[in-house]
C-alpha cells in the first residue's frame, strides 16, 4: 500500500502480467485448512467483528500524500446486513482533510505465516480511489517498514478499473522499486463490476498471487538473494483492509469522480497448510 516513485514501479524478474506459471498451492488443494476468517455476517450497521479488527484512525497521509481521514465511524466501514463490509469513502471534511474513509488492521488480533490468505472483494471506481487487501509484517513497530515486509494481494486504481496489482516491498525493494506485476481481467471486465477473489499462496518456497483462481505473479527468495536484497517473508503478517483517497499511487480524485464510493468485502480467509 506504501509508494515512494508510483510512475516508477519496477516489475522484476519473475513479475510480468500474466505469465504461464504454476501455483505454489493449488485453488483446490485438500492439504489447505481454514484457521481464521470473517464473513461479516450481521445486522446492517454494525461495527466490523472488534474481536477481529482494529481501525487506523488518522489523517497524516500515512506516508504517500493520501487525502482522506480515516475514521472509526460506521459510517465509513459497517456491515451492509447482506454479509458483506462496506468500506465507504466520502466528501466530508475532517480536521485538515477534505474526505473520510477507514482503514482496519487485524494487528494484535490475528496474524498469519505460510497458507493462503484470500479476500472476496467488489472494488469502488473513480480517479483517486485506492483500494487495497495487504499484510504487514507484525514485527513492524521494532523494524519498521519496509524492513518488516508489505504484501499487498489486491491493490488498484479507481481510473483503471480493470487491473489488480500484487506487489511485495522489502528493505531495498520497496515503494517504486517494488517486485511486482498487474494482472488485467479478461475481455476489458471491471473490478467494479462484480465481486473478485484475490489470493496469496504463500510457503518458506516463496509467494504467488492469484485472481479469480488464476496465477499472475511468484516471487522467490532465490530472486532477492540474488539481488542481493533479504527476503523478510519468513514470519507471520497481520492483514490490513482499506480505501485511500488520493495518494501517490492514484493521484488526486478528478472532477468526474463521484462520491461515496463503497468497497463491499464478501470475506477474509486464512488456510494453514496440512504437513
Amino acid at each position: 500500500m506504501r509508494r515512494g516513485r508510483a510512475a516508477a514501479i519496477l516489475a522484476l524478474a519473475l513479475g510480468g502480467g500474466c505469465g504461464d506459471y504454476t501455483p505454489l498451492l493449488q485453488v483446490t488443494d485438500p492439504s489447505l485448512t481454514l484457521v481464521w476468517s470473517d464473513e461479516f455476517d450481521g445486522a446492517e450497521g454494525n461495527p466490523p467483528d472488534p474481536a477481529h479488527w482494529n481501525f487506523d484512525v488518522g489523517g497524516g497521509g500515512w506516508g504517500n500524500n493520501q487525502l482522506e481521514y480515516d475514521t472509526d465511524c460506521c459510517n465509513n466501514a459497517a456491515l451492509d446486513g447482506s454479509g458483506h463490509l462496506a468500506i465507504v469513502s466520502r466528501v466530508e471534511q475532517m480536521g485538515a482533510n477534505a474526505y473520510t474513509s477507514a482503514r482496519l488492521n487485524t494487528k494484535g488480533k490475528f496474524t498469519h505465516a505460510f497458507g493462503r490468505i484470500e479476500a472476496r472483494i467488489k472494488l469502488p471506481t473513480g480517479q483517486g480511489l485506492w483500494p487495497a487487501f495487504w499484510a504487514l509484517g507484525e514485527d513492524i513497530d521494532t523494524s519498521p517498514w519496509p524492513a518488516c515486509g508489505e504484501i499487498d494481494i489486491m491493490e488498484a486504481r479507481g481510473d483503471v478499473p480493470g487491473v489488480n496489482h500484487g506487489s511485495l516491498h522489502g528493505p531495498g525493494y520497496s515503494g517504486g522499486g517494488a517486485l511486482t506485476s498487474p494482472y488485467a481481467l479478461p475481455n476489458m471486465a471491471r473490478f467494479p463490476d462484480a465481486f473478485h477473489l484475490f489470493t496469496l499462496d504463500w510457503s518458506a518456497a516463496g509467494v504467488s498471487f492469484a485472481v479469480d483462481g488464476t496465477t499472475y505473479e511468484q516471487h522467490f527468495p532465490a530472486e532477492v538473494v540474488k539481488a542481493s536484497k533479504v527476503w523478510v517473508y519468513d514470519h507471520p503478517f497481520y492483514l490490513l483492509l482499506n480505501v485511500a483517497v488520493g495518494g501517490n499511487f492514484s493521484g488526486d480524485p478528478g472532477s468526474t469522480t463521484v462520491f461515496p464510493q463503497t468497497m463491499l468485502v464478501d470475506y477474509v480467509r486464512a488456510y494453514d497448510r496440512k504437513p
